[in-house]
């Protein structure tokens, strides 16, 4: 445990100002989150890495399980998060961590410094803050980035993209990669099915754009967020950004507390259908598919990722048409 930061003291009540939910949080309570708790007069994180222990929720990852695909493909990311989230999904995969609280399960953490090491030994080229939200153990995040950073081993966000503006403007030097989470362009939807709302993680989509490597994935839930109407919009937002923003759409299936049926494959390959039109790299998950990169102007594959992966890149152009592509690799 140890003092948060972005906050104000409102009496003897602590006001949040990490996330958009900027929760007034009275002593000895613990604001939306779970992990972030008035005592003794300060606000505190509960989730920050001070034990050795080898035990913490960690794992070597492929970077394009994130997903990211157009980062570093083919290197490896160790991947770790801690107890709690600011969305509450009723369809999260990770509820079990995500939902809980530091006191709901085992607490068992790294130092900042034993992450990177960890990295380092696993000759993983990026760390991964994942599983539940980054934002929620942000102090955590930001220790183990710095060093990182130091040390050469690049930072990944996966994220659901509800964070306030100042956090976000101080972490963005240290963050290599984003995959956002744009669970859907309603505000009802973020309302009823996540508890939080759209217009934060528009924002943050938007600032991230010009200043990381972003890529945004979308999970197409039935009768909620898959009518054309609503990946139109979608896919709108992200091509008025860049149409060079790589789009990935997965397949939902039951889960917690949702218990609608999976998606069909054919809406999917809708969805893709109608953001190739704008989009130049769109991508599909949870299904068996082909998911090569091509080189938007003369279709030769310039990353082939099934079986034995393969880069036709030079220089960061196409090896055969030498047209620009937007991927950030080192071989």
């Amino acid at each position: 445990m140890r003092e948060a930061l972005f906050y104000r003291k409102e009496d003897t009540n602590q006001r949040c100002l990490l996330c958009p939910h900027s929760c007034l949080i009275k002593p000895n309570e613990r604001g939306k989150c779970r992990v972030r708790a008035n005592l003794d007069g300060k606000l505190n994180t509960l989730v920050f890495g001070e034990s050795d222990s080898e035990k913490l929720y960690f794992h070597v990852d492929p970077i394009e399980k994130k997903p990211l695909y157009h980062f570093y493909p083919g290197s490896y990311s160790l991947s770790f998060g801690t107890p709690g989230c600011n969305l509450f999904c009723q369809n999260c995969q990770n509820w079990n961590l995500s939902q809980a609280t530091p006191s709901d399960i085992s607490e068992y953490f790294l130092k900042p410094e034993k992450i990177v090491d960890l990295a380092i030994q696993n000759n993983c080229k990026s760390i991964s803050y994942t599983y539940s939200e980054p934002t929620i153990f942000y102090e955590y995040v930001m220790e183990t980035s710095k060093i990182a950073k130091e040390k050469g081993i690049k930072n990944v966000w996966v994220t659901n993209g509800f964070i306030n503006p100042k956090p976000l403007k101080e972490a963005l030097p240290f963050i290599d990669a984003m995959n956002i989470d744009l669970k859907s362009f309603s505000d009802e939807f973020y309302n009823e099915i996540c508890g939080g709302r759209l217009s934060p993680i528009l924002e943050t989509i938007k600032t991230a754009s010009k200043e990381t490597h972003i890529e945004i994935t979308n999970l197409l839930i039935p009768t909620l967020n898959d009518s054309n109407e609503d990946i139109e919009k979608l896919v709108d937002f992200v091509s008025n950004l860049s149409d060079e923003i790589p789009l990935h759409f997965s397949a939902y299936r039951p889960m917690y507390k949702m218990e609608i049926p999976p998606t069909p494959t054919e809406t999917i390959y809708n969805a893709k259908a109608i953001a190739e039109k704008k989009l130049k790299y769109v991508y599909l998950g949870n299904i068996p598919t082909n998911n090569d990169t091509l080189c938007p102007n003369c279709k030769n594959i310039i990353i082939k990722r099934n079986n034995k992966l393969k880069i036709n890149l030079e220089n960061g152009k196409c090896s055969f048409c030498k047209t620009k592509i937007s991927i950030k690799y080192t071989y």
